[in-house]
């Protein structure tokens, strides 16, 4: 296996947007060198099989949404309340909406982990990972509310993005941030 990891990076990357644009099945070795812009048979080269490549896409997914350094920490300067929560979200919608690639990847990710066990391992210990980090951060800061208002405002998110990538008309002229808005006010206890 080639140990080039610049190029790995880059055939990762590549293969997030395949998956973003085609959907699984048109993830092949063939299309993620064509996205990449490198020879044919370069991809083989990295990785073994396809079920490799999808199992990495998903740590390169979460590294390209994981905020750069002392984001969070300066997020979280403000006291701890309702509205901060409301703009952390909408903050984190932002940073989404701008990688809009590896959150539609992720999406045809989780579709193919429910038919491949290997990926669902995976992904589930990648997903559980993030979700205990934000669980952690929420109580740790004294924010409202419990770990289960964190996930709820996880599953609350998902939906909201997922509706807004895929079928953004659903809910008409309301914005992302006024149900983002919504959702919080109804979820997190005033503080």
């Amino acid at each position: 296996m080639a140990r080039n990891p610049e190029r790995r990076t880059a055939l990762l990357d590549a293969a997030i947007e395949v998956l973003a644009d085609e959907g699984a099945r048109g993830l092949t070795f063939r299309a993620v060198d064509a996205r990449a812009g490198v020879p044919t048979g370069t991809s083989s080269n990295y990785f073994r099989d396809r079920d490799q490549v999808l199992s990495q896409v998903a740590d390169r997914i979460f590294v390209r949404l994981t905020p750069e350094p002392g984001v969070i920490d300066t997020a979280l300067l403000p006291p701890p309340s309702r509205p901060l929560v409301v703009e952390l979200m909408k903050q984190l919608a932002q940073r989404l909406a701008a990688e809009r690639t590896c959150y539609l990847g992720l999406f045809e990710l989780r579709l193919e982990a429910a038919r491949r066990p290997e990926l669902r391992t995976q992904l589930t210990k990648v997903l559980r990972a993030d979700l205990d980090e934000n669980v952690r951060l929420h109580l740790d800061s004294g924010m409202p509310g419990d770990a289960d208002t964190v996930r709820l405002l996880y599953f609350a998110l998902t939906g909201l993005l997922f509706d807004h990538f895929t079928v953004p008309g659903l809910h008409g002229d309301r914005g992302l941030d006024e149900l983002i808005e919504t959702v919080v006010n109804r979820i997190v206890p005033e503080g």
